[in-house]
């Protein structure tokens, strides 16, 4: 699943995020609600761990409502060190659907998550494939096609363009790149980003003449068709 998580303090959201990861999923992060407002109403999540207690003016209560009030229907789990039920009835009144208080072990936030993955399933057909003009990304087979013909790609490269093509018409920072495609918190000083997306632009864009893989100047990649 795509899941956003909003949490402040930067030990447990690592703990969240490395967890998440290696189950398989794909996370985005960020530690304060303003933030991650704008990143909940502008990208497509299957899932939200949002943290109640958020600095900045927009506490975790007040951001779901206001993406209820979208409507928004993306699945909100609350994280809380308040445990009294009287929070917990605030939280679910303003639109979480499962609500686990500090601390807890990242065993039971993984069935929870895997839970409402489960149920937003039933309500929506899961994503299967990505699509970009002409080129194709089915995600169960883990294959790639433009203009029906098959590019073969590596692991990582795969990762790269999916991570593309989730965000195509956004700009990607390397800092969004390094994080949700090599799982690096820092910048590693490399040109590991340059070097891969310079790969994938030899295998997806150079054969078919016209280019998705678009390089904004001081701000990062786009993929999108001309």
């Amino acid at each position: 699943m795509h899941i956003l998580v909003v949490e402040d303090d930067p030990t447990v959201r690592s703990f969240v995020a490395k967890g998440l990861k290696e189950a398989g999923h794909l996370v985005e992060m960020t530690d304060n609600g303003k933030d991650g407002l704008f990143m909940a109403v502008s990208e497509k999540f299957d899932l939200i761990i949002l943290d109640r207690m958020l600095p900045g003016g927009i506490d975790g209560v007040r951001l779901l409502e206001t993406i209820r009030a979208q409507n928004n229907a993306t699945p909100v789990l609350l994280l809380s060190a308040l445990a009294d039920v009287d929070d917990r009835v605030q939280g679910l009144k303003a639109g979480g659907d499962d609500y686990v208080t500090k601390p807890f072990a990242f065993s039971e936030l993984l069935a929870r998550v895997e839970a409402l993955g489960r149920r937003g399933r039933t309500e929506t057909a899961p994503q299967t494939k990505l699509e970009v003009a002409d080129l194709e990304i089915d995600l169960l087979s883990r294959t790639v096609r433009r203009a029906g013909q098959k590019i073969d790609l590596q692991p990582r490269e795969f990762r790269l363009l999916e991570y593309l093509a989730r965000h195509a018409g956004q700009v990607v920072t390397r800092t969004m790149l390094l994080e949700g495609v090599w799982d690096y918190h820092f910048d590693p000083q490399t040109n590991v980003i340059d070097v891969h997306v310079s790969r994938l632009r030899q295998k997806v864009d150079k054969p078919f003449g016209a280019p998705l893989i678009h390089t904004i100047r001081n701000a990062g990649y786009m993929l999108r068709a001309e």
